[in-house]
């Protein structure tokens, strides 16, 4: 296959305007499975364990939505771990109803979201600091692109254990690929 010269291409995700909102988009997807695995999940589900060295759903909201305000307050300014942040208690299952986890997620998700919207595009180049680690603000958005799907992922393979057979597939069922594909192709 010829090399293609991309500099003269046109796109809305060439340029740092483009990738801002790329990453928005991608990340939203992924809350949008987040609330539309809890919408399948009782209040009780949220505290199942699957096993002694796993996290329940509960703990990984815990923990994505202390991470997010740690990451995303003062992103520019401080440190993004914060000396308020009291991580390890987010691995402690406290309980919290489905309401109060939503209600965290939501919040976490506010955070970072709202600072994304609002980044210049001229600070993509600036140095930020995660545990004293300077990082480029691209490279600390992307380190956040790869740590939210991750724990996104998570939640949604142990909602799925706990649903079994009365899991509503978030995609495509599994053997209807080919139906997808036909509806795709004929819109």
């Amino acid at each position: 296959m010829p090399e293609e010269n991309l500099s003269n291409l046109s796109s809305p995700f060439r340029g740092t305007g483009g990738f801002l909102d790329s990453v928005v988009k991608r990340l939203t997807y992924y809350k949008e499975l987040g609330n539309k695995t809890f919408a399948q999940l009782s209040d009780k589900d949220f505290h199942f364990n699957p096993g002694e060295e796993c996290n329940n759903i509960a703990i990984i909201i815990q923990h994505m939505h202390g991470n997010m305000l740690s990451r995303w307050t003062g992103f520019l300014t401080s440190d993004g771990e914060k000396e308020w942040r009291k991580r390890d208690a987010e691995f402690e299952d406290q309980n919290l109803s489905k309401e109060q986890l939503i209600n965290l997620w939501e919040e976490g998700w506010k955070c970072f979201l709202d600072v994304l919207r609002a980044l210049p595009d001229a600070y993509l180049e600036n140095t930020v600091h995660i545990r004293n680690e300077p990082l480029s603000v691209v490279d600390a958005i992307n380190r956040q692109l790869a740590h939210y799907p991750y724990h996104v992922g998570q939640i949604i393979y142990a909602a799925k254990i706990i649903k079994n057979k009365n899991w509503h597939n978030l995609s495509v069922p599994k053997g209807q690929s080919f139906l997808s594909n036909e509806l795709k192709s004929n819109p």
